[in-house]
């Protein structure tokens, strides 16, 4: 979903973005990296937080990029350029999908230091680098199929991608430090408070610090150079940072859907439950968002994702009212562009997570056809 209503939201830093193999720092401490993805969400936002374990001064890394040539490159840059010389001390992986955890074997080998995840997670990339269950193969395409996704050349194409989460995520840390929900984890003088998130991923951690003064920018007629500063003007000042991973976006919605590996989840109440926890965050937390840019609008976003996913279920009802419906015949009803096979996946599973939703809570019943085709109807 793109955003129609993004003019709720403030976005401190303009369109002030950090180059590839660059960094610009939004707060003290704390700097922000951009990666290119090769998809339709073309890019991740990373972050690097100034930190000191057992008396070693370096750096913390937040999320780490998909395994390719070019990130590995890009974080050369960063590496040589932006980290003052000092060493990476530990990666924070927010949760398990390629572009949060793809790198992150390769850069806890370089740096030797540790992984930090929730357990949940971790063991989902284990099982997924070796599988790719969900993302791809002969069970993923089965379970679309079940959802009505018959087109013989899209199902094709899913069984074909069996390797698809292994590519982006070959190997995955033999160990690792756990992060828990309310756990507070001390980051260079700072405390940063574990946010669990579920629907999205297993087990999603965002992190959230109450005493790290940012502030507006000041204007500039061009980015500053690499590593700069964006300089704190006395416009809008806060203390409250969180790094929401992909729990909260700001001009897209997050995917919540359900895979094959659990096919009656009902991922989508988890969800807004958990923004929803979130609102106990000041309203003029800074938001660090792992797509999107860094904006103030915590509570108003969260209000918009909820307004959208009430719209959303209440356009299921309403088709399911016209006739019985599959997962694939309300692609339609949910997205109004055209998707690529990669977008269809994530779709599908999406409108999986709607129909369930409604079905187990008691307003839409569900068959099974003759054809292994799950319909709901009006309960």
């Amino acid at each position: 979903m793109a955003n129609d209503k993004e003019h709720e939201l403030v976005y401190p830093f303009g369109d002030t973005l950090p180059a590839m193999g660059t960094t610009l720092e939004v707060a003290p401490g704390v700097r922000w990296v951009r990666m290119a993805l090769p998809f339709a969400l073309n890019h991740i936002n990373l972050w690097l937080l100034r930190d000191e374990i057992d008396g070693r001064e370096g750096w913390t890394i937040v999320d780490c990029g998909i395994t390719n040539d070019a990130t590995r490159a890009a974080w050369e840059q960063v590496f040589a350029n932006e980290l003052g010389g000092l060493p990476v001390l530990r990666v924070i992986v927010t949760h398990m999908h390629p572009d949060h955890i793809g790198l992150a074997h390769w850069l806890t080998e370089r740096w030797q230091c540790r992984m930090w995840i929730s357990a949940t997670d971790y063991n989902a990339a284990r099982m997924a680098s070796q599988s790719t269950t969900g993302f791809g193969g002969d069970a993923a395409a089965a379970f679309f199929a079940s959802h009505g996704l018959t087109d013989p050349d899209a199902i094709a194409k899913v069984r074909a991608r069996s390797n698809y989460y292994a590519g982006m995520v070959p190997q995955v840390p033999l160990q690792f430090r756990r992060l828990l929900d309310g756990l507070t984890v001390r980051i260079g003088g700072h405390d940063w408070t574990c946010k669990v998130g579920y629907g999205h991923a297993p087990e999603h951690i965002a992190l959230h610090c109450p005493d790290i003064e940012w502030g507006t920018p000041t204007p500039a007629a061009s980015a500053p150079p690499s590593g700069a500063t964006l300089g704190l003007g006395a416009a809008r000042r806060s203390r409250s940072l969180l790094i929401s991973g992909d729990m909260v976006l700001p001009r897209i919605s997050t995917n919540v859907s359900v895979y094959d590996l659990e096919p009656e989840a009902n991922p989508l109440p988890l969800y807004l439950d958990s923004i929803d926890r979130l609102r106990t965050l000041p309203a003029d937390t800074l938001v660090l968002p792992s797509h999107g840019k860094p904006f103030v609008g915590l509570h108003a976003r969260i209000a918009q994702l909820k307004a959208h996913h009430d719209e959303r279920l209440a356009d299921v009802l309403v088709a399911c009212a016209e006739a019985p419906q599959h997962a694939a015949s309300l692609l339609p009803v949910l997205f109004k562009r055209v998707l690529d096979l990669h977008q269809t996946t994530f779709a599908m599973g999406e409108s999986v997570a709607h129909l369930h939703a409604l079905w187990l809570a008691g307003q839409l019943k569900r068959r099974q056809s003759e054809d292994g085709i799950f319909r709901f109807a009006l309960a």
